[in-house]
């Protein structure tokens, strides 16, 4: 079994992409902390939950998957699966932060969305696991396995901590950065659980290729992730004329 069988660049990929979401979630969440109304924080919430979770967590496992690899094996995935754990991810990310940002913020909330969040993003790393096929099953560590529950669980609630706290751009960066170190360490901390167990003997897998879910995962995830950037931007742009040019 081989984490990196396509060289060091997933990881490096991986990890600047989840960087990359997390900065645009936490820039989500500045505006959502800004805006006075409620309709608008809960697009913003929306948003960076499509950031953090979908573009932060979601693509990074993706990304991160591209070097997985079975020598000997034939690896498929199953793309109803790898779909689901997409809409996990945003979903639960999604439901954390709105009992950040659209209620009464309290140190109990906090930890609660922050468990909420861990427990499903791990959930989602485990279901997006569960979409592979091969000639054989998957077993893991179960000590491991708790590690990257509490790694996940932590980085969620750093992650939403942060949206409270951080308001500079010097701090937005590092924030991302560490979130980053904290995503993507979960996800190969889950990945050290890993056991394979060969079956020469099982039927040959169905599912699709990796690669064949190269394209549209990377086309889809380009189009939100411009989206994102280009609300940001007209938004940040609007904030800033003079009443007299409105």
């Amino acid at each position: 079994m081989q984490h990196f069988s396509s060289g060091a660049w997933t990881l490096v990929l991986a990890y600047a992409v989840s960087v990359i979401g997390s900065l645009i979630g936490l820039s989500c969440m500045a505006r959502a902390r800004r805006e006075p109304g409620r309709g608008a924080k809960v697009l913003w919430t929306v948003l960076g939950a499509f950031a953090i979770g979908g573009i932060a967590i979601w693509l990074m496992h993706f990304i991160a998957m591209l070097g997985f690899d079975i020598p000997g094996a034939t690896i498929k995935y199953s793309a109803p699966l790898t779909a689901l754990s997409a809409v996990v991810a945003v979903v639960v990310v999604g439901v954390g932060l709105s009992l950040v940002t659209l209620v009464k913020f309290t140190k109990m909330r906090l930890i609660i969305a922050g468990v909420l969040a861990g427990v499903g993003v791990a959930g989602m790393h485990y279901l997006g696991m569960s979409a592979i096929r091969f000639k054989g099953e998957i077993n893991y560590e179960p000590s491991l396995v708790a590690l990257s529950v509490v790694i996940a669980i932590a980085a969620a609630t750093a992650a939403f901590w942060f949206t409270l706290v951080v308001k500079t751009t010097t701090a937005t960066v590092v924030a991302g950065l560490v979130m980053g170190v904290a995503v993507t360490g979960m996800h190969f901390t889950g990945m050290a659980a890993v056991r394979v167990v060969s079956d020469a003997t099982l039927a040959a897998p169905q599912g699709t290729t990796v690669f064949n879910l190269v394209f549209p995962v990377f086309v889809i995830s380009g189009l939100v992730v411009g989206a994102l950037l280009w609300m940001l931007f007209t938004s940040a742009s609007s904030m800033g004329e003079p009443e007299t040019a409105r």
